[in-house]
């Protein structure tokens, strides 16, 4: 079925059904970018993947795994060694609100790693998720300080999910080419649908973060109507149709993923 939505942000091993969602996913021509939390889930997740011509398979390491202890040096060191292979990597960033701010020297470190493996190992066509709570200006230094902000044909996409930072901040990445999926959560907030209206369309793809508690029941028709409620909504903000949205988001995910 041809594509008619791309979910640009989900976790389908936080799910209580991630196969079953995959394959309605498949059925209903919706498109999914499976970002990862944990590297060890990653060969799972691939496995799905390679099935199905609908996902894509990321391979993360999320910032609250590593901050509260259940990822260490030896998921950083698998996070490393496989994502050098890989074209999809996500999610993976910072995050220094209160709750996780203790850990931010091992959050940098970890990313940082994970920017020399991928300059070391070039592959054109990458995509990277990035998670970035009251950090964003820090993950943009270490892009930019690996020269993964760049351009050039082996540059990664760069994905902010659910951009929270400053003004500033949001300028910056606009600038340097950065991608911004959106979600009905972030537009819960005046600052939210604030951004989402200042970020061009040519670089905005939609999100659903879903499932927002794991192990919840999910299926692939309540985040196509995530999706459409998001899209409604920006369009609102944009002062545009809705259709547009979707049509415009289908194409940049289509140019960012390489969609057949």
């Amino acid at each position: 079925m041809t594509p008619q939505l791309f979910d640009a942000h989900c976790h389908l091993d936080l799910m209580a059904r991630p196969d079953a969602v995959a394959d309605e996913a498949t059925a209903l021509g919706l498109v999914l970018f499976d970002c990862g939390v944990d590297p060890h889930d990653f060969a799972r997740a691939k496995k799905r993947a390679c099935g199905r011509s609908n996902i894509f398979a990321g391979i993360g390491l999320h910032p609250w795994w590593l901050a509260d202890g259940r990822c260490g040096p030896a998921e950083v060191n698998l996070l490393c060694e496989v994502a050098a292979q890989e074209r999809y990597i996500g999610e993976v960033g910072l995050d220094f609100s209160a709750r996780f701010a203790g850990s931010k020297p091992l959050q940098i470190q970890a990313l940082d790693r994970l920017c020399d493996a991928l300059v070391q190992s070039p592959l054109a066509g990458r995509v990277i998720s990035i998670h970035a709570v009251r950090s964003a200006g820090t993950v943009l230094d270490i892009l930019e300080s690996h020269g993964l902000l760049t351009p050039s044909p082996d540059s990664p996409v760069i994905i902010f999910h659910w951009f929270s930072g400053t003004s500033d901040e949001l300028a910056r990445a606009r600038n340097a080419g950065c991608y911004f999926s959106v979600n009905e959560r972030m537009l819960a907030s005046k600052r939210g649908r604030e951004y989402a209206r200042q970020i061009p369309l040519d670089r905005l793809l939609l999100e659903t973060d879903a499932p927002a508690e794991p192990n919840t029941e999910t299926s692939a028709q309540s985040l196509i109507k995530s999706l459409a409620r998001t899209s409604m909504r920006i369009a609102s903000l944009k002062n545009c149709d809705a259709k547009r949205i979707e049509s415009v988001v289908l194409a940049n995910a289509h140019s960012v993923f390489d969609l057949r």
